[in-house]
Parts: structure tokens; C-alpha cells; sequence
């Protein structure tokens, strides 16, 4: 048994940078689904809103974080702003402008 363990070789982990990309684009994704519902879209925006700005901070570290929380929270918030895909343009300036510095 231990040695079947030692011969296969390891899967490889998706890097960082990738699962966070995956995850920008769905959280993005959710953001936009108020847009089906027209009659909830500002109700469903309220809710959306506070758990967006927190995914933002808890996802990249330091001041972009921070920045794209606040972001984040406000373009929700406000009315016929919210498909900015907050996510995935704070994932491209972290790792394609930035190179992902601050996020090792």
C-alpha cells in the first residue's frame, strides 16, 4: 500500500493564479444574474453587494484588495453599474499589470 502511494506521481495543484480566475469570472457571473430578474435586480444587488466587496479583500491581499472591495461593494450598490466585472479586472491588473506581486 505504501508503496503504491510512493510510485504514482502527483496530481498537479492548479496554480493560484488560475483558481482565482476561475473564481473571478463566476463570482462576475453572479453579479450579472441580477439582470435576468429585472423586479429583484436592486434586492438581489443588495444582498450581492456587501458579499462582493468581502470575496474582493479576502481574495487579493493588501491594498488592491482593499480597493476592490470598496469598489466592488459601491458598483453593486449603484444602479446600471454593476457589469463592470469587478473581479476579473482586479485579477488582471494582480497578475498581468502587477505580475501578482504581493499575492505569493
Amino acid at each position: 500500500m505504501i508503496e503504491k502511494a510512493i510510485n504514482n506521481p502527483v496530481q498537479p495543484v492548479k496554480s493560484d493564479k488560475t483558481s482565482k480566475l476561475i473564481l473571478s469570472l463566476l463570482f462576475d457571473g453572479i453579479g450579472m444574474l441580477s439582470y435576468l430578474v429585472p423586479v429583484f435586480a436592486e434586492v438581489t444587488d443588495l444582498v450581492w453587494a456587501p458579499i462582493s466587496g468581502i470575496l474582493l479583500i479576502t481574495m487579493y491581499r493588501g491594498t488592491i484588495g482593499k480597493l476592490a472591495g470598496i469598489f466592488g461593494f459601491i458598483e453593486e450598490l449603484v444602479p446600471f453599474i454593476d457589469f463592470v466585472p469587478t473581479f476579473t479586472i482586479t485579477w488582471f491588473y494582480t497578475y498581468v499589470i502587477k505580475g501578482g506581486k504581493g499575492q505569493e
